[in-house]
This record gives C-alpha cells, structure tokens and sequence, in this order.
C-alpha cells in the first residue's frame, strides 16, 4: 500500500514522529556518532551529543573548506550540523537543504536569529537530493552526512551533486553501507528500518562506481565503522530500547555486512 512505503515512513519519521527529540538522539542532532578512541562506561547526555558534532567535524575536516567556499549540506534536518560548518570551519556561505518541510520549519524556528543576521551566509531550503534546487556549478563543496541512506537512486544523487559543484569541487558523504549485496537478506532480518524500507542500503563499492561513471575523480572509501558502531550500541543499552532490534547494528558490523563509511570524492 502507499502508506506504507518507504518515502511514507520516512515522511511521518522526520515529520510528525520529529526523529531528532528522541532520546537516542541529542542537540538535535540525527546520527549515530563518532567516537575517537571509545572507552566503554557510561555516557552522559553531553558526551552523546559531542559525539553527533564531532562525525560532523570528521566530514568538515576532509572537506577541506577555504575562507571562500560556498559550501552545501544535502539531508541538513534541523540544520545544527549546518550552523556547526558555518561557524567552525568558516566558509563564505553555507546552504542546507532538507527533503522534509516540517524539519525545514523547525530549522527556521530554531536558526531565526542567524538568518536573520547573515542571511547571505546561512541559507536553508526544502529540497530533493535527486534534484537539487540549485543552478550548475554553484559550489566549491558538498557534502551529506548520514542521510544517503534514505537517497532511493544514490546514482542521481551523485549525477546531482557533480552538476552543482564548480570545477575541482569535493564531495563528502557519511553513511552507512552494506559491505557486498549479498548482505541484504540477513540485514533485512536484523534491521528493523531496511526491512521497512527507510533505510535504502546500497553496498558500497555500488556507491563508488556511481561517483565514478558520474565524472567524479579521486574517490576514496574510509571504513570508519570502528568509531561508530560501538559508542553507538554502547548508548543504546542506555536507554529504553537497550533489548530492542537498534542493538543488533553492531552485530551486523560484527558479521561483516554492514560498515560505515566516509566517501570522498572530487569533480575535475
């Protein structure tokens, strides 16, 4: 049925269900984190959220962004890890688009003070990762973290983002990915979201050869799995989902069929 596919899950999860105040999320932040050298024991709600900036700070970092840059965020949700490229990195400007109007609206709600600041340099908009509101060649980087995951055609995707960024732009992406497609079956059991379809898990060396047969050049796969997925579950036996499917991400890491994955990648 049409309520109950994929892009209709996702609507109403970063809708009206509004992901980001849940509890397994922090600072409205939307990811699973990124811990440098992960030392189990307890995490504190700061240490959480710290962890959510800093997978940011990791995908910034490797943008290599210059005082000049006009800089992009596809799947930017409530836009925090927009405001964290603006203000930490310092780029000429920064956009955020965001295929959910009501993450859209909160963005603006929670931002209203910096738009109306440095309107030239923050800008947020509502818009498809499969076809991005912008002209060709406006950018000098793109980058997405933790949303290509929900991309349904991660080829139009990257044909997208080649098309926005100017001449010897770089792209970087953060997301999970299944490590061969074979992995697909035995993840649909263990993953509540994939099974559904929320989650559209393509294997990575797929993703690759999109970003390749698009034009781009230098593309580089980074597993960075071993500094997600075990702060991840660590915080997950936290909370009140500690028994619930969420746990059994670090087991698929742990068979080999799923990894997380920092892709970069630039345009001639």
């Amino acid at each position: 049925m049409p309520g109950d596919s994929g892009a209709s899950r996702r609507a109403a999860m970063y809708g009206e269900d509004d992901l980001s105040s849940m509890a397994i999320f922090s600072g409205n932040y939307i990811n699973f984190g990124y811990w440098q050298a992960f030392t189990p024991g307890l995490i504190s709600i700061g240490e959480r959220t710290e962890s959510q900036a800093n997978l940011y700070r990791t995908v910034l970092r490797r943008l290599e962004i210059d005082p000049t840059d006009v800089v992009l965020e596809v799947g930017c949700g409530i836009a925090v890890g927009t405001v964290l490229a603006l203000r930490e990195f310092g780029p000429s400007a920064v956009y955020g688009i965001d295929l959910s109007p009501d993450q859209l609206d909160r963005a603006v709600r929670v931002n209203s003070e910096l738009i109306t600041q440095q309107p030239d340099r923050f800008v947020l908009q509502q818009g498809s990762a499969l076809k991005l509101p912008h002209a060709g060649e406006k950018f000098d980087k793109c980058y997405s973290v933790e949303a290509a995951q929900h991309f349904e055609d991660l080829a139009a995707f990257a044909s997208e983002a080649h098309r926005v960024l100017k001449p010897r732009g770089r792209l970087v992406v953060a997301t999970f990915f299944m490590t061969r497609p074979t992995a697909a079956g035995e993840l649909r059991r263990l993953i509540e979201t994939i099974d559904s379809g929320i989650d559209v898990v393509s294997a990575i060396d797929s993703f690759r050869d999109d970003l390749l047969a698009t034009g781009f050049v230098d593309v580089h796969v980074e597993s960075i799995g071993e500094h997600v997925w075990h702060g991840w579950d660590a915080w997950m036996a936290q909370t009140e989902f500690k028994d619930g499917w969420g746990r059994n991400w670090l087991k698929a890491y742990h068979r080999g069929l799923i990894d997380y994955y920092l892709v970069t990648a630039a345009k001639e």
